[in-house]
């Protein structure tokens, strides 16, 4: 697994960039309450933000949400031609796709604030193709222990893969796992000025 593919796709439809802020929401349990409240916090500030989670739970559509409100499957189909007249012999899986089609639609959308919510881990998902200007976790638990590792200090290592240099991280517990700590210090020597616990 990797996003060289992925991401030399977007680069070519000029994706890397689809708004002027990006936020990516990671973590086990909490994503999608924490990608809707903001969500709504930032329409009530009357920002123009576009959100992209998964899984769906009746339509493709609700994938992506542009002020609130899915959009057609003209537009998506429309988006999905677009990828398609570029991406040439290239193979993606479903997750890729969907993403690509996400973020096509952020920019023709010209929002100011685009979430988009990790599907699994973080540091391989294709949501960390974006260079986002926050990221944030929302706990850590046991999940996809065949892909991520069995343990939470392996798992919280791939989720924190979608931190960035000297840009604020958010973690949603208390009880921080070690390599998350690592991690993050690795990318800011004032580490703990960036990681900001809620509760």
């Amino acid at each position: 697994m990797n996003l060289k593919k992925i991401k030399h796709i977007a680069k070519i439809l000029q994706l890397l960039n689809p708004a002027p802020y990006m936020i990516v929401i990671g973590g086990t349990n909490g994503k999608g309450t924490t990608c809707h409240l903001l969500e709504k916090i930032l329409i009530y500030n009357n920002i123009r933000v576009g959100i992209y989670s998964s899984p769906h739970i009746l339509y493709y559509t609700e994938r992506v949400r542009i002020q609130g409100k899915t959009l057609t499957e003209h537009e998506h189909v429309n988006a999905m031609n677009i990828i398609e007249n570029k991406r040439k012999n290239i193979p993606l899986n479903y997750f890729e796709y969907s993403t690509l089609v996400a973020l096509q639609l952020f920019k023709n959308s010209k929002i100011e604030v685009g979430i988009l919510e990790v599907g699994i881990g973080g540091k391989l998902d294709a949501t960390n193709i974006i260079d986002s200007d926050i990221s944030a976790i929302t706990n850590i638990a046991l999940d996809h222990t065949k892909i991520l590792g069995n343990n939470r200090n392996n798992i919280a290592k791939e989720k924190s893969g979608i931190f960035r240099l000297n840009k604020p991280a958010i973690f949603g517990e208390n009880n921080i796992p070690k390599t998350l700590k690592k991690e993050a210090k690795k990318l800011d020597q004032y580490y703990m000025q960036k990681i900001y616990i809620g509760g």
